[in-house]
């Protein structure tokens, strides 16, 4: 069994987090910067047994695509060009940002801390990959 890795996709910043070999929990592993995301992606896959990659869908309330899924659908062009093996699954994003931040409070991190973008990146990609593990069993 491999590791299953999330992507946070943003048009600057992409969080990502991965699960452990077992698959049983996630963590937050890094936020690229977007224009670097597929040569890390390369890198870090040819280091990892990596056996998926689930990939933020967001959508709105009525559940059609949000303004950003046409910047995503680019991004998995390109990912699936340069990694034709590896598997691409979708799934819902909605409201990881909002949580993302949530759990920056409840944790106790202060409004300075609260501030970086990259680190809200890093736990969206954490959460939407919980939620995937928590929708598999």
């Amino acid at each position: 069994m491999g590791r299953i890795l999330a992507i946070d996709y943003g048009t600057k910043r992409t969080g990502l987090a991965v699960t452990d070999e077992l698959q049983i929990i996630a963590s937050g592993l890094t936020t690229v910067e977007t224009r670097n995301l597929i040569s890390y992606l390369k890198d870090y896959l040819s280091k990892e047994n990596v056996e998926s990659v689930v990939v933020g869908e967001p959508k709105q309330m009525d559940n059609t695509a949000s303004e950003s899924e046409e910047s995503i659908q680019k991004f998995l062009k390109k990912l699936l060009k340069a990694i034709p093996e590896i598997t691409v699954v979708r799934f819902d994003e909605r409201f990881t940002s909002k949580m993302a931040f949530q759990t920056m409070i409840d944790s106790g991190l202060k409004k300075k801390q609260r501030q970086n973008k990259a680190l809200i990146d890093e736990i969206s990609a954490t959460l939407i990959l919980q939620s995937y593990l928590a929708s598999q069993s």
